[in-house]
């Protein structure tokens, strides 16, 4: 699948917005990819997540694990395709952590898998819960890298729409010099993101 045939799945779902929003990352941008929205279409979450599983199919992933909430629908399905366990991680008072009965083995190996990468700080305190555990990390996958591959985490790595989308430190966001209202629908501190 091509960026173009990925980005037109985007557009056609309602999931690339345009305006002036607040990424999880704390930066701001002025297009956001909204992975629910396309997501939540069965034709387009199995040929999405095939794509990513079939990257990783002879990888020897025994784990998938996902950073909540945004990961965990790709994930899922990720490690459903590819017939293994799969978990995710959450915050709890701004720590990462495995809960709800979760737990890795030191002899899995496990395949990060989140839906939208900027920075990569949330797939990055996943990777730490994995090595802490003693498990191995046999790659990252996102659908989406806002980096355009500058963000590297793993040594095996794939996004299925890889793009440099511009984001600004939010001192030095013009849009927020402008007077634009700004949007955080993927935040942390947005509840109705």
């Amino acid at each position: 699948m091509t960026n173009s045939e990925t980005l037109a799945m985007f557009k056609s779902s309602g999931a690339l917005l345009d305006g002036h929003f607040r990424l999880t990352s704390g930066r701001h941008s002025n297009s956001y990819f909204q992975c629910a929205k396309v997501l939540q279409y069965p034709d387009y979450l199995s040929a999405i997540c095939g794509e990513i599983a079939g990257f990783f199919r002879e990888s020897g992933v025994t784990t998938v694990i996902s950073p909540a909430i945004g990961g965990i629908v790709v994930g899922t399905e990720v490690g459903r395709q590819l017939g293994v366990k799969t978990i995710f991680a959450e915050r709890k008072d701004g720590t990462m952590m495995i809960r709800r009965g979760f737990c890795i083995d030191p002899s899995e190996e496990v395949l990060v898998v989140e839906d939208v990468i900027t920075t990569g700080g949330s797939v990055a305190e996943v990777i730490e819960l994995v090595r802490a555990a003693g498990a191995t990390v046999a790659g990252v996958a996102s659908v989406v890298d806002r980096s355009n591959g500058k963000v590297r985490l793993a040594e095996r790595q794939f996004s299925l729409l890889t793009m440099e989308v511009v984001s600004y430190a939010p001192e030095e966001c013009p849009l927020c010099k402008e007077g634009v209202p700004i949007d955080a629908p993927g935040s942390r501190t947005n509840p109705q993101g």
